[in-house]
């Protein structure tokens, strides 16, 4: 996936379809983001260029729970190219 505004939107649609809300906020981010499981907010720095923002949702999208049936099929294509390049990565 290329490191570009479109990309970013993707991923963001993901999160949003599964019901999470997404703020950019500034504060002291250890790994870039905060996740408040029980509010289903997702608090990423606001202060990432678009390649770390993309590089944040990389790690926060398997973390968190995601119903794949709530997705649309753009999104659901995305999610899965995800996961399989995460599962790659691991192995």
């Amino acid at each position: 996936m290329k490191y570009t505004q479109s990309a970013l939107d993707k991923l963001e649609a993901i999160v949003e379809e599964a019901g999470y809300v997404i703020r950019y906020e500034r504060g002291t981010f250890q790994s870039g983001y905060c996740i408040l499981e029980l509010k289903k907010v997702v608090v990423l720095n606001k202060f990432l260029p678009t390649e770390g923002r993309i590089n944040t949702m990389f790690d926060l999208i398997p973390q968190l729970e995601i119903n794949k049936e709530l997705l649309s099929d753009e999104s659901k294509k995305t999610y899965s190219k995800l996961i399989v390049k995460q599962t790659e990565e691991s192995n």
